[in-house]
């Protein structure tokens, strides 16, 4: 393992430099002819003082756009990478946007509109009454100005919803495959990926379920398993820079709310009376406090699956923004000047490898934290009567 460690830093490490000195040295060269053509047009003749004088104007305005390109809003660059968006960008070469068109649907009062993103032209464009303004769908009147009266429903197939299909059909792939092999190979031991597989499962089963649910966890196991697979397959994908990689599914706080929805629901339905007798008659209470702790029981009950969202949200989110403010770094002080920029990148690419490892673990961890938690939650529902007495 160790000899693997060393053999990934060994490559990795001078790849990702040989890229940096690559971009920079791309970047000093397009500088250098902008320049180049700078002086050939100062050095023309011109008679007239007003001609002089919008030259002067537009070798000013030249300047200022070409500085302008070399500085990098850090800020920017990360927000619109763990942003989701209307089509999946796969690489910017100059002043063209290399990236995958999504489905645009939207639903209004003249019925159902479906056309590809493209035709937004990466929000340069208006199309069927509709432009993209900051990542976000608008509608707009007559004359081209946004219409903030209008009542659509966006409901388009974006970056963050065509990445959980890739994963879902990636997963069903998958367990299919071990399913198929445990039926080709009835009664011997799982071999490679299979036992893999089977490893998770009898982790979560064994190690989650059993000790958290009791004897009543067989009932629950299959969401457990669902959920734990379906967020860890996730958080690798996010790790992947290249499609069908680099969406960030699981730091989209909207995403995390629904997965802690599913668990509020399902404890919820299958709480039992002494899990709301807790709630509404706490025992071993005076009845003169139960108009104080009802309401404090009540919160905690709903307190539950916002702790779930925040926790994925945030940790997911966090990962994302430390690796992409390393790599930020680089461009921060290149802009400043190229040596600086490639003696930065030396640490910023060191400290990203890092980070990468680090969120390879993780991603593990918060999977395994959101079905513990659900685990317990769904423990503290089918919870006996005589489990409280042994207290």
């Amino acid at each position: 393992m160790q000899h693997n460690k060393r053999k990934i830093f060994r490559y990795l490490i001078p790849i990702f430099l040989v890229l940096l000195y690559v971009g920079y040295n791309s970047f000093s060269l397009i500088a250098d002819e902008s320049h180049a053509v700078d002086t050939l047009i100062e050095t023309v003749d011109v008679d007239a003082h007003d001609a002089a004088h919008h030259e002067s104007l537009g070798e000013k305005e030249h300047e200022a756009a070409i500085e302008a390109e070399h500085k990098v809003d850090a800020g920017k660059l990360i927000m619109e990478h763990i942003a989701d968006a209307h089509d999946w960008h796969i690489a910017t070469i100059g002043h063209s946007h290399i990236s995958i068109p999504l489905p645009i649907i939207i639903k209004d009062n003249s019925g159902v509109k479906m056309f590809m993103s493209s035709k937004f032209e990466h929000g340069h464009a208006a199309y069927a009454g509709y432009k993209l303004e900051e990542g976000k769908i608008v509608a707009l009147n007559a004359d081209g100005s946004i219409n903030h009266e209008a009542t659509f429903y966006d409901i388009s197939i974006t970056k963050n919803v065509a990445s959980m299909l890739i994963s879902v059909v990636f997963l069903c792939w998958i367990l299919f495959s071990v399913a198929a092999g445990y039926t080709k190979n009835k009664g011997k031991a799982p071999k490679g990926f299979a036992n893999l597989i089977e490893m998770g499962v009898l982790f979560i089963r064994d190690e989650v379920a059993k000790p958290s649910i009791g004897p009543k966890y067989q009932k629950f196991l299959p969401y457990l398993l669902t959920i734990f697979f379906f967020i860890f397959i996730n958080n690798l994908f996010g790790l992947i820079p290249i499609f069908p990689g680099g969406a960030n599914v699981t730091g989209n706080i909207a995403i995390t709310l629904v997965l802690a929805v599913f668990t509020f629901v399902i404890t919820t339905i299958n709480g039992n009376k002494n899990y709301w007798g807790h709630i509404f008659m706490p025992p071993g209470v005076p009845k003169g406090l139960w108009i104080l702790l009802i309401p404090i029981e009540i919160i905690g009950m709903l307190n539950k699956p916002i702790v779930l969202m925040i926790r994925l949200f945030a940790n997911i989110t966090a990962g994302h923004i430390i690796m992409l403010g390393f790599f930020s770094l680089i461009f921060i002080f290149g802009s400043m000047s190229q040596g600086l920029g490639l003696g930065v990148s030396v640490l910023s690419v060191a400290f990203t490898v890092f980070m990468n490892f680090l969120e390879l673990l993780v991603a593990f961890l918060q999977a395994y934290v959101f079905t513990l938690l659900s685990a317990l939650y769904f423990g503290t529902a089918v919870e006996e009567h005589h489990h409280e007495e042994h207290h």
